[in-house]
C-alpha cells in the first residue's frame, strides 16, 4: 500500500508533464496555410467588410500530436479546413450529393453575404419607416380634417352598391393580405424583434406557424386577385371624369365631392395597385415556392442585357447567369420591398373605408349604401341606379 501511494503520484507528475511538453512543442512549431481564416475574418465578413480569401494565419504542426484517427485524435493542420475553403469558394471538385437537385452540392454561398446585410438593413429599416410613416400621416391628418360625413345627412334608403360575390372577392383579398402582411413581418423581422421579447423557443412558434400560414393563405389572395380583376375591370378603366375628381383632390380637402361613377378615380388608384403589385407579388412568391421551377430574374436580366437598358443607365451589363440560391435571394427581396408598398396603400385604404369616410365602410360590409352618399360620393353612379330602379318601377306597375 505504501508503494502505491508514492507510485500513483508519480506516475500523474510525470503524465502530466509529458502531455505539457507534447503541447508547447506543437504550438512552437507553425505552417502557413493559405486561404484559412480566422474568425475575426467571419465577424469582419458578417459587418460587409471586404476580406479576401487569401488571408494566411500559423495553424499547428501535428508530427508530435496524438494520430488524427483516434478517437480522441488532433486534427489541427491535418484538418478539412481546406477542403472546407474550397467548398466555400464553389472550388471544390470532389463533393458527392444524394440528389441530383440544381443546388445539391452548394454547402455555403459567400455571395449571399450582400443579400442578409440588406435584408437586415436597408430593407427592415426603410420598410418599418414607410409602413410606420403611413400610419403617422394619416392620424395627422384625421387630427386636422376629421371624419368626412355626409353633408346633407343620410336619407334613411338604401341602394345596393357591391353584391355578394364582389364582397367575398374583395374579403378575401382583404383577410389573406393581413395574414400575409403579418406572417411575413414575422419572417423579416423576428429575429431582431420577437427572439429578444420572447425567446428563440416562442419565436420558433411563431416562425414555423407563420410560413405554414403564408405559403398556404398565399393561395387565397392569388384567388382574390383573379376574382376581382374579372368583376371590376370594366369599372376601373380610366375615363375624363377622373381627370375633373384628381383635380378637385376627390372632395377630401373641400366640401362637395366630384361626379364620379361606381369607382372614382383614388378607387381606380387602389384597384391599380392591388393588381399590379399583388401580381409581382405573387409571381415572385411563386417563385420562391417553386425556386427550381419558376425564374424570374436571370431572363429578366438577360432581356435587360439585350435592350442595352443597362449600358443607357451608363453601367455594364447585368450578371444574368444566377444560381438557384441567387434567383431566391433577388425574389425574396422583390417579394418584400413590393409588399411593404402594398402594405402602405391598404393601411390608407382601410384608414379611408373605415374611420377616415362615413358610409363607407357599408358597401363591403352589407353592400347596400344610404342613397345621400351614394349621390355626394358616386353621383353618375347614383343616378344610373335610380334610373334603372325606375325603370324597373314602371314596367312592374299595372296599366291604367
Amino acid at each position: 500500500m505504501t508503494f502505491l501511494r508514492i507510485l500513483l503520484p508519480l506516475v500523474f507528475f510525470v503524465s502530466f508533464t509529458g502531455f505539457t511538453a507534447a503541447q508547447d512543442t506543437a504550438g512552437d512549431t507553425t505552417v502557413t496555410a493559405p486561404g484559412h481564416q480566422t474568425l475575426e475574418d467571419i465577424l469582419a465578413r458578417q459587418r460587409g467588410e471586404d476580406v479576401p480569401f487569401g488571408a494566411e494565419i500559423p495553424l499547428p504542426q501535428t508530427d508530435n500530436g496524438a494520430p488524427a484517427a483516434d478517437q480522441l485524435g488532433t486534427l489541427g493542420g491535418a484538418s478539412d479546413s481546406e477542403l472546407w475553403r474550397e467548398i466555400r469558394a464553389d472550388e471544390a471538385t470532389a463533393v458527392v450529393a444524394s440528389n441530383n437537385g440544381p443546388a445539391a452540392k452548394v454547402l455555403m454561398q459567400e455571395g449571399g453575404m450582400w443579400w442578409l446585410t440588406f435584408r437586415e438593413g436597408p430593407l427592415l429599416t426603410y420598410g418599418g419607416a414607410l409602413l410606420g410613416g403611413t400610419m403617422l400621416l394619416l392620424a395627422i391628418f384625421f387630427l386636422i380634417r376629421g371624419r368626412i360625413k355626409i353633408e346633407h345627412g343620410r336619407a334613411g334608403v338604401t341602394i345596393e352598391r357591391f353584391k355578394w360575390i364582389e364582397r367575398f372577392g374583395h374579403w378575401l383579398i382583404a383577410v389573406s393580405f393581413v395574414l400575409l402582411g403579418l406572417t411575413g413581418l414575422i419572417q423579416l423581422a423576428g429575429r431582431k424583434l420577437l427572439i429578444p421579447a420572447f425567446g428563440h423557443e416562442a419565436f420558433s412558434t411563431f416562425a414555423i406557424a407563420g410560413k405554414w400560414v403564408h405559403n398556404n393563405v398565399s393561395w387565397a389572395f392569388m384567388l382574390g386577385l383573379i376574382m376581382v380583376f374579372v368583376m371590376w375591370i370594366a369599372h376601373n378603366l380610366p375615363d375624363r371624369t377622373d381627370i375633373n375628381w384628381l383635380l378637385k383632390g376627390g372632395g377630401i380637402f373641400g366640401k362637395g365631392h366630384p361626379p364620379a361613377k361606381k369607382f372614382n378615380a383614388g378607387q381606380k388608384l387602389i384597384f391599380w395597385s392591388v393588381i399590379v403589385l399583388g401580381t409581382s407579388i405573387s409571381v415572385s412568391g411563386l417563385s420562391l415556392l417553386f425556386p427550381f421551377e419558376i425564374t424570374m430574374f436571370g431572363p429578366t436580366f438577360a432581356k435587360l442585357n439585350d435592350l442595352g437598358i443597362p449600358q443607357l443607365l451608363g453601367f455594364g451589363p447585368i450578371e444574368a447567369a444566377l444560381t438557384p440560391q441567387e434567383e431566391m435571394q433577388y425574389a425574396q427581396l422583390w417579394h418584400a420591398i413590393v409588399s411593404f408598398v402594398l402594405m402602405a396603400v391598404i393601411i390608407a385604404h382601410i384608414y379611408i373605408g373605415s374611420l377616415g369616410m362615413e358610409g363607407a365602410f357599408e358597401a363591403m360590409g352589407s353592400g347596400e349604401v344610404d342613397l345621400e352618399w351614394a349621390r355626394e360620393h358616386h353621383s353618375i353612379w347614383a343616378d344610373e341606379v335610380e334610373s334603372e330602379q325606375s325603370k324597373a318601377a314602371g314596367k312592374t306597375q299595372p296599366a291604367q
